[in-house]
C-alpha cells in the first residue's frame, strides 16, 4: 500500500479524506497539532475504518517538526496538504496570522517534498481564489480577481508557490479548488466541528436548531441575487474527500501533461443562504430562529463551479444532494448531543 501523509488530518475535510483513502487501499499517516481541530476526530476515523491512525502533533510552521515526519516515514509516496487557517472574517481581523501560518506551513512541506523526493502532492485550495468573478459558473480558466479576504490571498499565493516551484522540486501536483463543503460522514462519527462560534453557514444552522445557539444571523439580504442573500456552491464533504483519492490516482498514473493540474470541486449549482435554510427546515422539520444582519467583511456576492473538468478527467461523480448534505449534517449534530449527555 502506498503511504500518504495528510496534514490537517483531524480537520473537517482531512478526516473524511483519510477515511476515503483507507477505504481505497492507501496507508495514511496524519499531521495535526489540534490548534483548529479536536483529537476526538481521529477517534471517529478509527471507529469507521477499524484501525489506528498515527498522528504527528508538531507545528508544521517549524521546519524540524515537519522534517521529523519524513525522517520517520521514508516510504511516504504523497502528501495531501490541508493544514491551514480558514475562517474568512477572522483573516480580515488577523491578516498577518493567516499569512504566517498558511504560507509558512506550505513552504516547509514543499521543502520536505524536495528534500525527501516525494513524487506526488495535492494542495487544498479554494474558490476564494476567484474573488468576485465577472461571470459564473467559474471554470478553472476563469481569471482570478482581487481576493476578498487575506484567507483568499493565502490560497492565491499558495497556488502560485506550488505551480512555480513544483518542477524544480521534482514532483507533480494537483490543486483542488473547493467550493463550500458541508454535511458529515453517513455514520455520523465524523463531521464539521468548529472551535468557538461557527463561521460557516451549515454548522450555524445545526447549532441553532439543536439549541447550542439561541439564534443565527444571515449576513446581508441586499446582495444582487434572487433573494438578496449570498449564492454559494454547496458540496458534500464525502464527495470532496473522494476527489483527493482520485487526484492521487491521476498523479500516480502520470496523467499530467504539465507538472501540475487544477480542478474545481463544486456541485455545479448555486444556492442562496435562504434556500439552504429552507432545505434544512424541510429535512429536519424544525423552524430555524434567524434574523437578517449586515453584510460580513470578506464575503463574495455569488460563486458556483463548472465542474466538468473534474468529472471528465478525474472520473469524479457526485453522490449527495443538497437534501442529503443537510440531513447528514443534522444527524452529526444529533450524535454530538447524544455523546455529550
Amino acid at each position: 500500500m502506498d503511504k500518504i501523509l495528510v496534514t490537517g488530518g483531524a480537520g473537517y475535510i482531512g478526516s473524511h479524506t483519510i477515511v476515503d483513502l483507507i477505504e481505497n487501499g492507501f496507508e495514511v499517516i496524519s499531521a495535526d497539532n489540534f490548534s483548529r481541530s479536536y483529537p476526538t476526530m481521529l477517534d471517529g476515523i478509527e471507529k469507521i475504518i477499524n484501525k489506528k491512525i498515527k498522528n504527528y502533533s508538531g507545528d508544521l510552521c517549524e521546519i524540524e517538526e515537519a522534517r521529523k515526519i519524513f525522517i520517520e516515514n521514508p516510504d511516504i509516496k504523497g502528501v495531501i496538504h490541508f493544514a491551514a487557517y480558514k475562517v474568512v472574517d477572522e483573516s480580515v481581523e488577523k491578516p498577518l496570522m493567516y499569512f504566517e501560518n498558511n504560507i509558512s506551513s506550505l513552504i516547509n512541506i514543499l521543502k520536505c517534498i524536495k528534500e525527501f523526493t516525494i513524487p506526488f502532492f495535492v494542495f487544498s485550495s479554494s474558490c476564494t481564489v476567484y474573488g468576485n468573478p465577472d461571470k459564473i459558473p467559474v471554470t478553472e480558466d476563469t481569471p482570478m480577481q482581487e481576493p476578498e479576504s487575506p484567507y483568499g490571498a493565502t490560497k492565491q499565493i499558495g497556488e502560485a508557490m506550488v505551480q512555480q516551484s513544483i518542477n524544480r522540486i521534482g514532483a507533480t501536483a494537483v490543486l483542488l479548488r473547493y467550493f463550500n463543503p458541508v454535511g458529515a460522514h453517513p455514520s455520523a462519527l465524523i463531521g464539521e466541528l468548529p472551535i468557538g462560534n461557527p463561521a460557516n453557514l451549515v454548522p450555524a444552522i445545526t447549532q441553532t436548531a439543536i439549541g447550542k445557539l439561541s439564534s443565527m444571523i444571515v449576513h446581508g439580504n441586499d446582495y444582487p441575487t434572487r433573494d438578496g442573500t449570498c449564492v454559494r456552491d454547496y458540496i458534500h464533504v464525502c464527495d470532496i474527500a473522494h476527489a483527493h483519492t482520485l487526484a492521487l490516482g491521476f498523479l500516480m498514473k502520470k496523467n499530467t501533461e504539465k507538472r501540475s493540474a487544477i480542478f474545481n470541486l463544486g456541485s455545479g449549482n448555486g444556492n442562496t443562504v435562504l434556500e439552504v435554510i429552507d432545505t434544512f427546515e424541510k429535512v429536519s422539520n424544525i423552524k430555524l430562529n434567524y434574523s437578517i444582519g449586515p453584510r460580513r467583511p470578506g464575503d463574495v456576492i455569488a460563486i458556483y463551479a463548472n465542474n466538468n473538468k473534474a468529472k471528465e478527467i478525474l472520473g469524479w461523480k457526485l453522490k449527495y444532494s443538497l437534501n442529503e448534505m443537510m440531513l447528514t449534517a443534522w444527524n452529526w449534530e444529533l450524535k454530538l448531543k447524544e455523546n455529550n449527555k
